[in-house]
């Protein structure tokens, strides 16, 4: 977590630090297009699947179909957003605000869990 008004790529070192098993690559907005999150990601052996930010002189490609798989992380914390103390973040401190993330995400699989189960969501 970030203060509120905190640049994105500021908050990158704590991001590519918490994962067991390096990724395969980073799904990423163009808060976290910089040189340096590139070529670390490069030295990591980590694909960037960031598009480039509307000033960049020369053009980065990205791989535009893996980008769209981003579109499901944001739609998972849209619904979580729907919790008014995770949406207007009430809790000071960052622990209490992670456990309200924590509680809201489990409300947020078991409502489809049970969808899964009673056989009302399809594949």
């Amino acid at each position: 977590m970030t203060a509120g008004e905190a640049a994105e790529r500021k908050a990158y070192d704590a991001l590519i630090g918490l994962p067991e098993r390096e990724p395969v690559a980073l799904l990423a907005d163009k808060g976290y297009d910089a040189d340096v999150i590139r070529a670390d990601l490069a030295e990591r052996k980590i694909e960037a699947v960031i598009p480039g930010r509307s000033n960049r002189r020369v053009k980065i490609q990205h791989d535009r179909a893996l980008y769209k798989q981003r579109n499901r992380i944001e739609r998972m914390l849209g619904h979580l957003t729907i919790n008014r103390a995770i949406a207007t973040r009430y809790d000071q401190l960052a622990n209490s605000f992670l456990g309200m993330v924590h509680l809201a995400t489990a409300r947020y699989w078991l409502k489809f869990a049970l969808r899964w189960l009673s056989g009302q969501d399809r594949w």
